[in-house]
């Protein structure tokens, strides 16, 4: 009567990309912004160590709160949850080592800019763009179809590119990518080696000082949910070079040099300078306090800082920009593992129930969120619901993926009963673009954004 588990699969841990992928859903454009239909998606996990010995149950109740019980009862009625490849009938069912969770979700993604991905220039070896802002660079969080890797797979047919770098979501500019493991190895090394130098280009708050400044404060990540950092003495050592460029009266451009690449560098260390980015949607708002965060005085726990942040742009209703739904916050996230007892791998989008993997786009996993609250309309009588007329996937009962997701409201889905305002093309452009990327044998370059021209005015 021992429940049978079968060994792991080896899972493919590298971002690669084919027509499957891309055929999960296509876009369509609405008011300057690039929107991805809703579509059906699979959420993967193996059994975290901790959750061994657990029913799935008390871990989707401990440790899934973006949903109340009632959801994953009705889920599991409608075979949308399945372990080790079998619908899963009784949620109280105990949990082992290398258990195969899957579960099928409809997933809606934020809007980004309509504005294109430029290729600056394509070799054999390389292929150089001109990111917009808005966009992440590859999967993560809530983004899939709506990140440059998959958009330059679909319209461009660029596929099994190698990230060579990373740009914050929010932040425009050269990005460069490998076409093979071996540049991207050759790379490496340059970056190791220091061989890289980057470029960068803002507007920012005032009158910056005309001399040179270097800014040699340390940063911690505050959140990786939210994806917020801060100077701290605990930090992680970095140094960023800033020499400005223009005043008009009220804001300044200035050159930005980072010498280390720590996650919102420029941005923190420009904040901690009293000169932060000028529409910059985290290190410019109202919940740093009086002072913005200048030289580091903030007067707020992280805690009381990033309720405050989230509470700022829940009432501006722009949480779209920082990449957040009220589900993401809603969500317990991840603590750390103790205890595992076998292998616990997670696949690239892990989270068996939202997917919330990366919203910082640093590649680590989420933290626990203490700024959390059920999603709005999440008290719909699920328990009622019938599961072969109401509960039935747009698809097959593998919860494969496909674009008649969108052609029906899905009554499990609370992004289907919610209404969102979308952002403007405006509020998702940010006054910060990588100007230039040079290496041992090679150097591009973009154009200046109109923003940072010296006769600019808002």
């Amino acid at each position: 009567g021992e429940r049978y588990v079968p060994p792991p699969r080896k899972l493919n841990a590298g971002v690669s990309f084919g027509a499957e992928h891309f055929a999960e859903t296509s876009y369509y454009f609405e008011g300057g912004l690039r929107k991805v239909r809703p579509y059906y998606f699979d959420f993967r996990t193996y059994c975290k160590g901790r959750w061994v010995g657990r029913s799935l149950l008390d871990v989707f109740g401990s440790e899934f709160r973006a949903q109340p019980l009632a959801y994953y009862r009705a889920a599991a009625r409608a075979g949308r949850l399945r372990l080790n490849e079998e619908p899963v009938r009784d949620l109280d069912i105990v949990l082992k080592n290398n258990d195969f969770i899957r579960n099928t979700v409809h997933r809606h993604e934020p809007p980004v800019t309509a504005q294109p991905i430029r290729v600056l220039a394509e070799d054999e070896e390389v292929v150089v763009v001109d990111k917009p802002s808005s966009l992440p660079v590859h999967p993560c969080g809530r983004f899939r179809h709506n990140t440059v890797i998959f958009i330059l797979g679909k319209e461009h047919g660029l596929r099994e590119l190698h990230t060579l770098h990373r740009l914050d979501r929010m932040t425009s500019g050269v990005l460069m990518f490998a076409k093979t493991a071996a540049v991207s190895k050759r790379i490496d090394e340059q970056v190791r080696q220091r061989q890289l130098e980057k470029e960068y280009v803002c507007r920012v708050v005032g009158e910056f000082p005309e001399q040179e400044v270097l800014c040699e404060e340390p940063i911690l990540v505050v959140s990786y949910k939210v994806g917020v950092c801060r100077v701290d003495p605990g930090g992680k050592p970095c140094q960023t070079l800033f020499q400005r460029l223009s005043y008009n009266g009220s804001s300044s451009v200035v050159r930005c040099l980072p010498r280390t690449g720590r996650t919102h560098q420029i941005r923190v260390h420009l904040q901690f300078l009293g000169h932060p980015i000028l529409n910059d949607p985290i290190y410019n708002m109202e919940a740093w306090g009086p002072h913005r965060g200048k030289g580091g005085r903030i007067g707020k726990t992280d805690e009381e800082l990033l309720k405050a942040l989230v509470e700022e742009h829940r009432s501006k209703q722009s949480l779209e920009v920082l990449g957040l739904g009220e589900e993401d916050l809603s969500s317990s996230g991840e603590s750390k593992d103790s205890g595992n007892s076998g292998d616990c791998t997670k696949t690239a989008e892990a989270d068996p129930v939202n997917g919330n993997s990366c919203p910082a786009e640093d590649g680590k996993d989420p933290e626990r969120n203490d700024v959390a609250t059920r999603p709005p309309n999440s008290d719909i009588n699920l328990e009622t619901l019938d599961k072969d007329k109401e509960l039935s996937l747009c698809g097959d009962q593998d919860g494969q993926t496909g674009e008649k997701g969108w052609e029906e409201k899905d009554p499990l889905c609370v992004e289907c009963r919610t209404s969102r305002r979308d952002p403007s093309p405006k509020e998702l452009v940010m006054f910060l673009h990588a100007l230039r990327y040079k290496g041992a044998d090679f150097e591009y370059c973009s154009s200046i954004p109109d923003w940072a021209r010296e006769d600019w005015e808002e």
